[in-house]
């Protein structure tokens, strides 16, 4: 043990020497090695940095192409097409590569630069030099996604029916994946719909199963890492508000004279309800605020997960200029928390689907429920 502490205390002494000397013999030979230093931070490549927020948000953003890898300087995208309305020139159709073709221009339109109100959107100048958003349909990242993911649901689900259609009711049970999806199918039918949204659960459990899956998809297909995966297909708030609006829609549209009369009439004392309406209005403010937080939470957690990976991938090239010790620790940390957080991401993609359409059931559940009186002998 004594040995040991003579071994540290010699180390230290040594450290400390060498602390002492190096700044000092650096100062002697700076005044002639400044300009040297100038000049190899003068020629230093200003790529060596990492844009962490050009990283990040290019990534859970929408884009007008589809960026897959870089090969040494080469970038390999998918053009997309473009599809604008314009009110000054009407109708305009072609793929983005045009606009990098043109020097970030074409047909007068340009993608707004940083700053803007419109930043990484279409838009045109008007005579007096104003940005002016055209009607743009075009064909983005998010929507390509979106469409490549709705169509591998369908493979999924048609592939299944098919496996029914072919087989009669009571024949032997399926095995493998048809097995699986049975199960799976019947755990969202049975424990989610069929619980909370009561008798009449046959009538939205189509709506219901369609929410489920197609969130579920999307959630797991903005895992992987690689073409056609790794979209932020529901970390973009426009789809998670069109979920949230058919949630809307089926709750009120279908909503019995039992809801309605509790929203705009509950059964709760007069002197909340006359001459102030404060509990209608609190009970119809809760129409919109129910959809609100189903979109808000569904985006905000699929949004949350995938930009703390990446921030932890970025974390390896930003400490690459801090020495080989430092970079080697944080790039092991970065490893080791990037795989826990693709195995909690794993979780969450089930977790937001199930909350989700279990919410959504709840919320058509209490717009269904009638009033049974009891009768009193």
């Amino acid at each position: 043990m004594k040995q040991m502490r003579n071994i540290l205390t010699g180390i230290s002494l040594l450290l400390g020497v060498l602390l002492t000397v190096l700044p000092a013999s650096a100062q002697e030979n700076g005044t002639g090695s400044d300009s040297r230093q100038e000049d190899i931070a003068a020629t230093a490549p200003e790529e060596s940095t990492v844009n962490v927020k050009e990283v990040v948000f290019g990534h859970i953003g929408d884009a007008y192409e589809w960026h897959i890898t870089t090969w040494g300087k080469t970038h390999i995208t998918i053009p997309l097409p473009v599809i604008v309305y314009s009110s000054q020139t009407g109708w305009h159709a072609f793929l983005s590569s045009r606009l990098e073709e043109n020097g970030g221009s074409y047909e007068g339109f340009s993608i707004a630069p940083a700053g803007s109100k419109y930043e990484g959107k279409l838009v045109e100048h008007d005579a007096a030099g104003n940005e002016i958003r055209p009607w743009d349909i075009s064909i983005t990242k998010v929507t390509l996604a979106l469409l490549i993911n709705s169509v591998l649901l369908l493979v999924i689900i048609l592939t299944v029916a098919r496996w029914y259609r072919k087989h009669p009711q009571g024949s032997a049970a399926p095995g493998g994946f048809i097995g699986f999806m049975e199960m799976f199918i019947m755990m969202v039918n049975d424990d989610i719909i069929k619980s909370c949204v009561g008798p009449n659960y046959r009538k939205f459990a189509p709506y219901l199963l369609t929410a489920f899956f197609f969130i579920f998809i999307n959630n797991m297909m903005g895992l992987v890492p690689f073409f056609p995966g790794g979209a932020n297909v529901t970390g973009n708030i426009a789809v998670t508000m069109v979920l949230a609006l058919f949630t809307f829609v089926a709750v009120n549209v279908f909503g019995t004279k039992t809801y309605w009369k509790d929203i705009f009439w509950p059964d709760v004392p007069w002197w909340l309800k006359v001459p102030v309406p404060m509990m209608p209005f609190i009970e119809f403010f809760g129409i919109f605020t129910k959809p609100f937080a189903l979109m808000i939470r569904l985006f905000a957690n699929m949004l949350a997960g995938h930009m703390a990976m990446l921030v932890l991938t970025c974390l390896i090239f930003i400490s690459a200029s801090m020495g080989p010790v430092l970079n080697g620790t944080l790039t092991v940390a970065s490893v080791l928390f990037n795989v826990f957080m693709n195995a909690l991401e794993l979780l969450v993609a089930f977790i937001q689907a199930y909350v989700f359409t279990m919410l959504s059931a709840v919320f058509i559940g209490l717009a269904q429920e009638e009033h049974k009186e009891m009768k009193v002998k």
